[in-house]
């Protein structure tokens, strides 16, 4: 348990939820149904709104179960507590609303898919290979750089799933790359202002917490104090084949 309370909070809660969700539903506890995205049931007289929040709870069934759950660590994780661009916990949740919104508009509304769950897990990739341009990954047996990893995770999708699984997963690209453009991209280059900055209300649940990297584990220190012994947390081979074993994608519903 001290393992699990020393992980950063954000990405620790969302894998923790993905686990007991997908748990629930490969154990036979849950219907999938019940979770899955359906616009036509988020939009009706007694809404069921939860349907925007569980599409990103549902890992894949047998050895997928596993890995979408470390990928989703392994990258949220890095992102909170290592990116340059998420100061707080709290901007790091802002982030993760913001492309998952981007991800229902895209691949829930226009798409008409069901689950999202790889797709955020791409776009965590896609901003991850942002921070770390430049450097070398390992994916599956050859060496790429870092900023590929996204577009050859989606290669690898189009060959095990086919074409609906990487339109569906090319909607994290989507909604991390609109992400990096208003935040960093068109102000910096284009003399725009951010518009996505992290609500007061947000930052207040996480008052007097900033993400200190280490070389074992994630450290808190109160807001005001200088950081001490932090390190860069450069990414190295260890997350470069992230459905290297994943056999190929079942729709629910489909024959």
């Amino acid at each position: 348990m001290d393992a699990f309370w020393s992980a950063p909070p954000i990405s620790r809660t969302l894998t923790a939820l993905t686990f007991v969700q997908s748990a629930l539903v490969y154990g036979g506890l849950l219907s999938a149904y019940r979770v899955v995205f359906r616009s036509d049931l988020v939009f009706k007289l007694l809404p069921e709104i939860w349907r925007v929040i569980t599409p990103f709870l549902l890992t894949g069934p047998k050895l997928s179960f596993l890995l979408d759950l470390y990928f989703m660590y392994t990258y949220s994780s890095s992102l909170e507590t290592g990116s340059p661009r998420f100061g707080f916990p709290g901007d790091f949740l802002t982030y993760v609303i913001f492309v998952s919104s981007v991800i229902v508009l895209t691949a829930g509304f226009f798409l008409g898919e069901w689950i999202f769950t790889t797709a955020l897990i791409v776009a965590f990739i896609y901003t991850w290979a942002q921070d770390n341009r430049g450097k070398k990954v390992g994916f599956i047996v050859v060496t790429i750089p870092s900023e590929w990893l996204p577009w050859a995770t989606l290669a690898l999708t189009l060959v095990l799933a086919g074409w609906p699984a990487m339109l569906r997963d090319s909607t994290g690209i989507v909604a991390a790359h609109l992400y990096e453009f208003l935040t960093r991209i068109y102000p910096t280059f284009g003399g725009g202002r951010n518009y996505i900055t992290t609500p007061s209300f947000i930052r207040r649940l996480f008052a007097g917490q900033r993400t200190q990297t280490r070389t074992y584990g994630t450290a808190y220190r109160p807001d005001g104090q200088a950081p001490q012994g932090s390190a860069s947390t450069g990414r190295s081979s260890s997350f470069g084949n992230p459905w290297g074993s994943r056999g190929v994608g079942r729709r629910l519903g489909g024959d």
